[in-house]
């Protein structure tokens, strides 16, 4: 992976996309395991009678929660497919002369890089797919009725449907860490990438 065959600096792009997935890996540590069980404190049963007021709370706080990934994160795990794959079109079109001054491991390094990137479009792909009808669901929370009313969701279900919430951001989790970890590694194998020394 040399940046002198790239329009853009190749070792540029892939460390600021390693940045970039693991910063989507603190994110979603920090909104499974901290911000939803916050919203959750003491969460009444639904048998109480607080329990509808609360359902209602956590429907009207989730829009914010959820609006960081929304206009924040999206782009970043975008950017993630965009970057890797364009380490992965730079590296296989200097496959041979990588091959021959880096070893074998840099002549292979564009699959690695495509990996990373099929890591984030799957977390694309997911976010779009199971993630966005569940925050549609919480969010209806905050006109929703006991019972299946046609405005809103089942006030009983608020506490499912935020913990079903955190156990599929867990997908969001652990895409980056693979996308981030598969192109450290593949970056710091090669030894030196564009005349500069990672090891």
């Amino acid at each position: 992976m040399s940046s002198s065959s790239s329009f853009i600096p190749t070792e540029a792009v892939v460390g600021t996309t390693v940045a970039m997935s693991f910063i989507l890996l603190g994110n979603a540590i920090t909104q499974s395991f901290m911000g939803v069980p916050a919203l959750l404190v003491s969460f009444p049963h639904p048998s109480s009678p607080t329990h509808a007021d609360r359902a209602r709370l956590l429907g009207s706080q989730w829009p914010v929660f959820w609006r960081v990934g929304n206009v924040f994160f999206r782009p970043i795990s975008t950017f993630g497919i965009l970057g890797y794959g364009y380490a992965a079109w730079a590296c296989s079109r200097s496959a041979s002369s990588a091959t021959q001054s880096l070893g074998s491991t840099s002549g292979n390094a564009w699959k690695y890089y495509a990996i990373s990137a099929l890591c984030h479009l799957i977390t694309v792909v997911h976010s779009a797919v199971n993630m966005q009808p569940i925050n549609a669901k919480i969010e209806g929370l905050r006109r929703g009725e006991a019972g299946h009313g046609k405005k809103g969701t089942d006030l009983a279900l608020a506490e499912y449907y935020a913990r079903k919430w955190a156990r599929l951001n867990l997908v969001r989790l652990v895409m980056p860490a693979v996308a981030g970890s598969v192109a450290l590694w593949t970056t710091l194998k090669a030894g030196r990438v564009g005349g500069v020394s990672f090891l």
